[in-house]
């Protein structure tokens, strides 16, 4: 059964813009979990410009569905991540200048550093993902290093469909598909879990979600921007709904 992770990372954007204590993130993973969230995704980044190291010890105490750390592959980070022990701890690139994370990890370009890192938190017990484009290469570099997981990409999928109308049956969005769907096909055979996220929002997530094999989504923006107006458990169940649809009505190969 497909799953959601909700990454709540802009709820702490709203309240480090005024630099106070709401609102509380802790509080929007509570809200998520209670909306339908299989888990929840926060990223500590090394700049802490929105999740705080508080953050991620008191989603650790209180949070009752699973946690995953995205973070850089850095020995702090590491560390942390080892101290912390969350289900699973996912590998991204990290820019200082960039708004949102803007592609995969170069896997191939840095294997043993990653291989490295992989092998101590595996010691810690916490699964290891990497946040990939939709490339053969860096699935094959993935197995290599020893993680478990592959988060596929997808925002050159999401700005495609955004670009041709939101319509999934246009060519250019076929092919991003195509190359997602190809990628989860060759992690599957790898022996690891396929996942997905990145830009996926209401509009565009139910061609991913059809995609078989495909075990979780993870999705923050999208749904904390509608949280906004209609609070985190509608807006999570919402999105968690449009996901099982998809997920039971086809499939494709």
């Amino acid at each position: 059964m497909i799953e959601l992770g909700v990454n709540i990372d802009h709820v702490a954007t709203i309240r480090q813009a005024r630099r106070t204590y709401e609102p509380d993130p802790v509080w929007a993973a509570v809200e998520a979990h209670l909306g339908g969230a299989d888990g929840i995704t926060v990223h500590l980044r090394e700049d802490r410009r929105h999740i705080q190291d508080h953050d991620v010890r008191r989603l650790r105490e209180l949070t009752h569905i699973k946690l995953n750390l995205e973070m850089a592959a850095t020995d702090e980070m590491v560390g942390i991540a080892c101290a912390l022990k969350p289900e699973m701890a996912m590998l991204v690139p990290e820019g200082r200048h960039e708004i949102t994370t803007e592609g995969g990890l170069d896997v191939v370009g840095q294997e043993a550093k990653l291989k490295a890192a992989v092998a101590k938190l595996a010691d810690a017990g916490i699964v290891s993902s990497v946040f990939i484009d939709a490339e053969l290469r860096q699935v094959e570099a993935a197995a290599r290093i020893g993680a478990r997981v592959c988060e596929i990409h997808t925002g050159p999928y999401a700005h495609a469909f955004h670009e041709r109308g939101r319509d999934a049956g246009s060519a250019a969005v076929a092919i991003e598909i195509d190359k997602i769907r190809n990628a989860g096909h060759a992690i599957r055979d790898l022996g690891m879990r396929f996942n997905a996220g990145h830009a996926l929002n209401y509009y565009n997530v139910q061609p991913i979600a059809q995609l078989a094999g495909i075990r979780e989504l993870h999705i923050g923006h999208a749904i904390v921007s509608r949280a906004v107006f209609v609070g985190m458990r509608a807006a999570v169940n919402e999105m968690k709904r449009l996901m099982r649809e998809a997920a039971t009505t086809g499939r494709p190969a």
